[in-house]
């Protein structure tokens, strides 16, 4: 449960003053967070953070006001002019204002004449600040920002906080919500350590917050203002203490030692028509020691892009298969699944092992066998997607769990088939989990933090790099003829379509586009792959293109992740000043994958921004995905890089990375050093930091303490 002196925040929006159903409902699309129906609560409108400030000079008089400016003007009400009806239309309600030099018009639309009678009656003095404009010759202010009577000065923010708006939401709106909500801050104690936040200066959690929303210049709007950084390091912090408490939880828990001889291993090693690469020897005896280990094993493996992570998979599943055991490899999409079986099964044949595939695509009687044959234990290594972790898939034996392309998992998945293996041994399955994303050091803190991680940086050997070049959409025909001439040579081309917008019916469209402009050119070799294709229709086009019978596969961004075909050596990509760097480096990587020179075209469109540019000369410059992925950290911040907001990755609401780095590594320390002090948080000291998990939401982290 909550502590109850955290309710106040979790309450919704409309608990506070001002905030009726109308301006529920907006907030609502502005600041939820939660899962349909979404419901804004006060803490959503605390960490809505202000992007800007107004600054309200006081003008002097009406003469010396300019149409443009934001102006704030002492002025006496001279008339009300109430608008009459013209053309079928209301005409709007205007207050003429003066003052010793000049006159002006106050508009509103859709107007409340009682309500502006009593704000501005005629003949009293008032404060009035907003933009000015003209029309008709006369200067004039639209819907003023503040009026205030003229003792009132005090009430009239001449530095006021500007936030992100949606439609039907004023700035003064928010604020006045924004203050409302501030009111229900209740007195919580501190759990950062005296002696750090004196060090650092760093005022208390209300004061920090309170300021954060009061800001008095640009500076404090910065990641690096006081108040902001006090705030990170509290949200760092609970991110941190959540990540060690689940590795506590995870690996303390009764594994089991799996250890083998190697023959399995050795016949595939021998049937392979390479040698691993040392990063892969590397990785494989950091799996095994933790395979030998009596505690659960928890490790990622990164590796770029074409880096050989399947074989180390699968030669990691070979041991737990003759220790007695079963494997499981979870991918994110059928295709990915599908793709996985053809290279896993031809790889594990010479060793016999038995290896099969569960999709949402297996029914009826083809399903009911092999979840028999699973049962039975006539199945050694389960290849699926989401389908794995399902109720009805009972393993006698699960040993060992890969997943891939973890990010598009949550951890309530992971977990969900890492404990089918705790039937009946004690324990749950040792996990490994795979990414081809490589991930910067800072966000593996963030995101895998409970994890050990192996990385594969290098490539096979006889790999050659793919040469990447620039042109601009003007060459289009041009780059059109050279595939042409390429594919008379017998070559296969991948040709990626625009991202439009989050909609797959409009990157479907145009794809649709271009597929048919290069059918009428290239006639029948040419193919399309798009979002909208039932799973079936895309893996009869993307076999047609993996046998050779077609020669340009037209695509959206599905071809991302996990398409292998060595015959493809170019790499169109259409806009791709509208792509990310990790989304970038991922569709090259589909090319490159034989032995024959590839190359990829980055087609972008005139003018480049100085980011896209800075992206694209990234793309040219390097192929090292670590190298990519810090570039796109610093590019794009820690919001966006990888996809984070469609992925497990958290989204902060308050720390910015890389700019928040530094406190990630004290957050990080502090969070072992706490823990290792009381594994519980049963003192005081322990409460305080609980409290921090619920505020911050990481109350999932509680829960596995409570459950030990």
């Amino acid at each position: 449960m909550r502590p109850s002196r955290l309710a106040p925040l979790f309450a919704t929006v409309r608990a506070l003053k001002g905030v009726g159903p109308r301006i529920e409902g907006l907030l609502n699309t502005l600041v939820a967070r939660q899962p349909a129906p979404a419901h804004a609560r006060v803490v959503d409108l605390l960490w809505h953070l202000p992007v800007g400030l107004i600054d309200r000079p006081r003008t002097p008089s009406i003469a010396q006001a300019q149409v443009g400016d934001l102006a704030t003007l002492e002025v006496t009400v001279v008339e009300h002019r109430p608008g009459g009806g013209r053309r079928g239309r209301r005409a709007p309600y205007r207050v003429l204002v003066e003052d010793e030099t000049g006159a002006l018009e106050l508009v509103y639309f859709k107007a409340d004449a009682s309500y502006l009678k009593r704000l501005l009656p005629v003949g009293e003095t008032r404060l009035i600040s907003g933009k000015l404009d003209a029309y008709d010759g006369l200067l004039q202010m639209t819907h003023p920002d503040h009026v205030a009577a003229a003792d009132e000065t005090g009430t009239l923010p001449l530095i006021e906080p500007v936030y992100p708006l949606t439609a039907g939401l004023s700035n003064t709106t928010v604020r006045k919500a924004v203050g409302a909500a501030l009111g229900q801050l209740p007195g919580l104690p501190e759990w950062i350590d005296a002696g750090f936040k004196a060090r650092q200066g760093w005022p208390s959690f209300g004061e920090a917050i309170s300021a954060l929303h009061a800001p008095q210049s640009e500076a404090d709007l910065l990641p690096s203002a006081t108040p902001r950084a006090r705030l990170a390091y509290d949200e760092l912090l609970a991110n941190q203490l959540a990540l060690v408490i689940l590795r506590q939880r995870l690996t303390t828990r009764a594994g089991r030692s799996l250890k083998a001889e190697g023959r399995l291993r050795g016949a595939i090693a021998e049937a392979l028509p390479f040698s691993l690469t040392p990063a892969q020897r590397r990785a494989l005896g950091e799996i095994d020691a933790d395979m030998a280990s009596p505690n659960r094993m928890l490790r990622l493996l990164q590796g770029d892009v074409g880096s050989g992570k399947t074989v180390v998979a699968l030669l990691a599943m070979a041991t737990a298969v003759e220790a007695g055991s079963q494997a499981a490899l979870m991918a994110p999409t059928e295709l990915l699944a599908r793709q996985h079986l053809a290279t896993i099964e031809a790889m594990a044949a010479p060793a016999g092992i038995r290896v099969a595939l569960l999709t949402g695509r297996e029914r009826g009687k083809d399903r009911t066998a092999i979840l028999q044959a699973l049962k039975a234990g006539d199945i050694d290594i389960l290849i699926g997607t989401h389908a794995l972790f399902q109720e009805a898939i009972a393993f006698p034996d699960l040993a060992f769990v890969v997943i891939d392309e973890q990010h598009r998992f949550g951890v309530h998945q992971r977990l969900a088939l890492q404990a089918k293996g705790a039937k009946g041994t004690g324990g749950g399955a040792e996990l490994l989990v795979m990414t081809a994303t490589p991930i910067p050091r800072t966000l593996l803190l963030t995101s895998y933090g409970e994890m050990d991680v192996s990385r594969l940086d290098e490539k096979p050997p006889g790999r050659k790099p793919i040469d990447t070049r620039t042109v601009p959409l003007e060459r289009l025909d041009e780059v059109i003829e050279g595939v042409g001439r390429a594919i008379a040579k017998g070559a296969q081309v991948y040709w990626v379509c625009p991202l439009v917008e989050e909609s797959e019916v409009l990157d479907a469209a145009a794809a649709e586009e271009r597929y048919a402009a290069l059918r009428a050119r290239f006639g029948d070799r040419v193919g399309l792959v798009h979002g909208k294709l039932s799973g079936k229709e895309k893996d009869a086009v993307m076999a047609r293109f993996a046998e050779g019978a077609l020669a340009v596969l037209v695509s959206t961004t599905v071809i991302e992740v996990g398409v292998d075909v060595p015959n493809a050596t170019i790499m169109v990509i259409e806009h791709a000043e509208r792509f990310g760097l990790a989304q970038l480096h991922q569709l090259r990587g589909r090319v490159g994958r034989g032995a024959g020179q590839s190359s990829c075209i980055l087609l972008y469109k005139q003018p480049l921004g100085d980011v896209a540019r800075e992206r694209l000369g990234v793309m040219r410059d390097t192929e090292d995905g670590f190298v990519i992925a810090e570039e796109d950290l610093r590019l794009r911040g820690g919001g966006e890089v990888l996809g984070t907001r469609q992925s497990g990755m958290p989204a902060f609401r308050v720390a910015r990375l890389p700019e928040h780095q530094e406190l990630l590594a004290a957050a990080r320390d502090e969070a072992r050093l706490r823990l290792a002090r009381d594994d519980t948080l049963q003192g005081e000291g322990g409460e305080r930091l609980r409290l921090l998990l619920y505020l911050f939401e990481r109350d999932d982290a509680v829960k596995l303490m409570r459950a030990g």
